[in-house]
């Protein structure tokens, strides 16, 4: 293009001291520079009233750049939302219908001046318009005069930065999905492994097979209700996950109880009864052996509930004979889940009682002893009970 000067507009100072001229020369315009031509083509989103100032600047980047010219705020505003390519904006401050910070506004309350970057040019004093501008979280201000080359080496800077934020925030968001992914599978397994661990004990007598995953259901439906309607247990989703995948292993050490006891088709001798209660310790002893050397909420939980479960509020239970909350809240609602499961099932030693008979037996203290907040949790749980095993009843499936 060979040597040339353009001069900007400045309309503020015009009556008081004439044109202000804007040096534009052609160092920094060679096109095989930092901004390749062949690179995919975003738009550069120029904002300003003077028609020779916005031509300018076009000169200046539409080798690189698709442009996209506004006159006004209110235009550029129009731009900003049909277009989604935006690499930058250079906008003047001083401008009919909407200034340049009425558009900064805008984008401030769309939360875009962290996606688009902005470059504000203005006439007006740094003491004016820097702080005021900088407040925004824009990218830069640059002041009239200013030369080509200044202005093209800034920009591509800014550029540069917000892209390649915008691919690592791309990438981080990748791994994040990746690792995501991974803790499913690793999650999908482990609870794999916690459930065939669960069911060896069940798959020792057919009549109970399913028994670990039926606990596992009715137990997150208990913990669904104690966390709305009792907050005072601050209990989580995560946690009510937790507790419902550690409840499979609330009978773990009963694979040291010998066959003869577990397997009888008949009620215990009291010698019998001693032995099979040494199944709480005995799952205890087990679960120490893969403590992990750090805290970990989910093994707490495994612990309680294998400990606690068959523990009663009135200290009657075994094999610690806690009292009321003594008994940690995880142990207490696998408990009462075990016990209606086991009434509402088919065991060597008995028939199956109904939902209905299960039910009041329950709350007529019959099976147990449980906490007035447990019972009504499971009150509240009445009809999801009573509706989840006749679906495994018509359907003859496990959960």
């Amino acid at each position: 293009m060979g040597n040339y000067r353009f001069h900007f507009y400045c309309k503020k100072w015009e009556k008081e001291e004439g044109p202000i001229p804007f040096v534009l020369t052609d160092e920094g315009t060679d096109r095989a520079g930092d901004m390749s031509a062949n690179a995919t083509r975003q738009q550069l989103l120029i904002v300003d009233d003077e028609e020779v100032n916005r031509t300018i600047l076009s000169l200046m980047f539409d080798a690189d750049y698709d442009i996209v010219e506004a006159a006004n705020g209110m235009a550029a505003i129009e731009a900003i939302e049909q277009n989604n390519d935006i690499a930058l904006i250079l906008l003047d401050v001083i401008m009919p219908v909407m200034d340049g910070f009425g558009v900064l506004d805008y984008m401030k309350e769309k939360e875009l001046l962290e996606k688009i970057p902005v470059i504000l040019i203005t006439s007006m004093t740094p003491q004016e318009s820097e702080e005021k501008a900088y407040e925004y979280g824009i990218a830069d201000v640059m002041h009239k005069p200013f030369e080509s080359n200044i202005i093209k080496r800034r920009a591509s800077n800014i550029i540069e930065l917000y892209q390649s934020k915008k691919n690592l925030e791309i990438r981080l968001k990748e791994q994040e999905e990746t690792i995501r992914e991974q803790e499913k599978a690793i999650r999908v397994n482990n609870e794999f492994m916690i459930d065939a661990l669960g069911s060896v004990v069940e798959f020792r007598s057919v009549e109970t097979g399913d028994h670990v995953k039926r606990i596992k259901y009715l137990t997150r439906i208990l913990l669904k209700y104690l966390a709305k309607y009792f907050p005072k247990y601050g209990l989580t989703p995560v946690q009510i996950d937790q507790i419902a995948r550690a409840s499979a292993l609330h009978d773990v050490g009963k694979i040291g109880i010998p066959d003869s006891i577990l397997l009888k088709p008949g009620k215990l001798t009291p010698d019998e009864f001693e032995v099979m209660k040494t199944h709480t310790t005995i799952g205890c002893e087990i679960l120490e052996s893969f403590k992990p050397p750090y805290p970990d909420d989910f093994y707490q939980y495994c612990y309680e509930i294998c400990r606690y479960h068959h523990e009663r509020s009135d200290g009657r239970g075994y094999p610690d004979h806690l009292v009321g909350d003594e008994i940690p809240i995880s142990a207490q609602i696998v408990s009462i889940a075990d016990v209606y499961e086991a009434l509402v099932s088919e065991r060597v030693y008995k028939s199956a009682y109904s939902n209905s008979e299960a039910y009041e037996m329950i709350l007529n203290g019959e099976c147990g002893q449980f906490s007035d907040d447990v019972i009504e949790c499971f009150k509240l749980a009445k009809e999801d009970f009573f509706n989840i095993v006749e679906v495994i009843n018509m359907f003859n499936f496990t959960l």
